[in-house]
């Protein structure tokens, strides 16, 4: 498998695995900053994987000019 068969939003979503370290972290440390750390990237995963999303081209009511009619 190469990578450049990988599609953005499945390379984001393989993020995730970086909740096992949180995991291990928070079962060694305090559970709260564990919590918080699982927190953490879960909206960064989270917000990676909106960004990467396809974007929807079919709305074209503007002229190109920047105003919109």
């Amino acid at each position: 498998m190469n990578f450049e068969s990988v599609g953005p939003r499945f390379a984001a979503g393989a993020g995730l695995l970086a909740i096992i370290p949180v995991l291990v972290y928070g079962m060694s440390g305090s559970v709260v900053a564990g919590i918080v750390s699982a927190v953490n990237v879960v909206i960064i995963i989270g917000s990676l994987y909106i960004a990467m999303a396809p974007i929807d081209e079919s709305h074209d009511d503007h002229h190109g000019n920047g105003t919109v009619s």
